[in-house]
């Protein structure tokens, strides 16, 4: 079992010259140096069961915990496969309780695309770079780092909070928060709301800054199509061809075009994206205001439709024979609601000779924008960047939020970070060369230390 203290070492790296990189030891805010921490323990999932494992780093969130005076629990949902809760006592002891979690696991990522080792948690050009710098190590890192600002100076957060780590988030969290959520649903008693990723970081529109405050998030479903024919020789005319049939299935789905359907979020917020910029929202359509959110349109957009992508295929084992089955995972995010019209929708679209299997599925959330939480982020912020607006946005993918709603808890998006408009930060999610600012860091721990003290 791994200590707390046993930090994987920095790794050398190269930058895009070839010129070696290495991490100069230099003052760093704690946010920085726990997230540097974390993203150098590789806790790669690869999806379908397959995963280096989270205990290390779970191991690692729990000492910081304990050093504080905390008694976190940890739980193997598998071998290897650990999350970590622990509940911090509030001094408003008869309020409801809030969770704040993030995930410990991350996606893949391949060395020889990086400029640097993606687990090595270089510093420089005043970033940090790694694999979960963004996605979800950086929440992380505020998490722990506020708990030590608000109860090493011997205070105490408002409310009694339950702080989670979860694995498996990048696989759905089945081993995770959905472990945790159906096997052990006494660890988050009393809690009413919680907030963890993809929201409370800034974009800019029309030279001014904004927040978006993620209140929702599209439903998951994760389907394979099976296509069947004949298995034959590669030289013979063969018609019945599975691979043939998939293709053609794949093809068709992957360019639908899903029609525009605005949710109560997604109207709200392009009203609201049109009042900043002086426009008239009747006048100028949904893509057109989505992509005036600069970097941020890439998860906008796909707010505002169902998206179908095709993300793997698999068939065959020889060059010259032809295979009886052909297979295609496709990553479907409906609109909140519409799981059941979609997937009807998609069997008309590859055709009735199609088989659908469904891998995973969760549920789509959608939360007004109002209320105490809601208040105190905006206030919070409001204290933080004077002037910059807070606005509402659904999510084009999902969090552990979806397992905890199954318990009534209402999930938000906020994991504050101010960034520079130049910077493609929903580009970073899943993307090579995953980096944050270091100041980003230091800001959302700020903010994250406000919100836990006052709310």
């Amino acid at each position: 079992m791994a200590s707390f203290l046993n930090v994987p070492p920095a790794a050398s790296s190269a930058d895009s010259a070839g010129t070696p990189t290495v991490d100069v030891p230099q003052k760093l805010d704690r946010t920085a140096e726990i997230a540097r921490d974390l993203i150098r323990f590789d806790t790669t999932n690869y999806g379908e069961g397959r995963s280096n494992g989270e205990t290390d780093a779970a191991e690692y969130v729990a000492g910081k915990l304990r050093a504080l005076g905390l008694a976190p629990e940890l739980f193997d949902s598998q071998p290897g496969r650990t999350s970590v809760v622990a509940r911090v006592p509030g001094r408003g002891s008869t309020r409801d309780a809030l969770v704040v979690h993030g995930h410990l696991d991350v996606v893949p990522a391949d060395p020889t695309n990086w400029s640097v080792d993606p687990f090595a948690g270089v510093i420089k050009d005043g970033l940090l770079w790694g694999r979960g710098a963004v996605d979800m190590k950086n929440m992380d890192a505020m998490i722990l780092a506020s708990l030590e600002d608000i109860i090493g100076s011997g205070g105490a957060p408002e409310r009694d909070l339950v702080v989670a780590f979860f694995a498996d988030e990048e696989a759905g969290g089945v081993l995770g928060s959905h472990f945790l959520v159906n096997e052990h649903p006494h660890l988050f008693d009393g809690a009413t709301e919680a907030i963890s990723e993809v929201g409370g970081y800034s974009i800019t529109l029309g030279g001014k800054r904004a927040y978006l405050l993620q209140t929702g998030e599209k439903a998951l479903i994760w389907v394979k199509l099976v296509a069947r024919g004949d298995a034959g020789h590669g030289s013979r005319i063969h018609p019945n061809n599975a691979v043939t049939r998939l293709a053609e299935a794949v093809a068709k789905l992957g360019r639908y075009e899903w029609p525009i359907r605005l949710t109560d979020t997604t109207e709200q917020l392009l009203g609201e994206i049109a009042r900043i910029l002086g426009v008239d929202a009747q006048r100028v359509g949904p893509d057109e205001l989505a992509l005036a959110t600069g970097t941020a349109s890439g998860f906008i957009q796909a707010s505002l439709r169902t998206t179908t992508n095709p993300t793997g295929l698999t068939a065959g084992y020889k060059h010259n024979v032809i295979p009886d089955t052909a297979e295609a995972l496709i990553d479907i995010r409906s609109l909140p609601g519409e799981e059941d019209l979609v997937l009807a929708q998609i069997q008309e679209i590859v055709g009735s000779d199609i088989e659908i299997v469904t891998m995973h599925r969760d549920i789509g959330l959608e939360t007004d924008f109002k209320g105490p939480l809601i208040d105190a982020v905006v206030s919070t912020l409001e204290r933080h960047d004077p002037g910059a607006p807070v606005l509402p946005y659904l999510l084009s993918a999902g969090t552990d939020n979806k397992a905890l709603s199954t318990l009534g808890i209402k999930g938000y998006g906020f994991a504050p970070l101010r960034l520079p408009a130049d910077l493609d930060f929903p580009a970073l999610f899943h993307g090579v060369d995953e980096r944050v600012p270091l100041d980003a860091l230091v800001f959302g721990k700020q903010v994250l230390t406000d919100l836990l003290s006052n709310y």
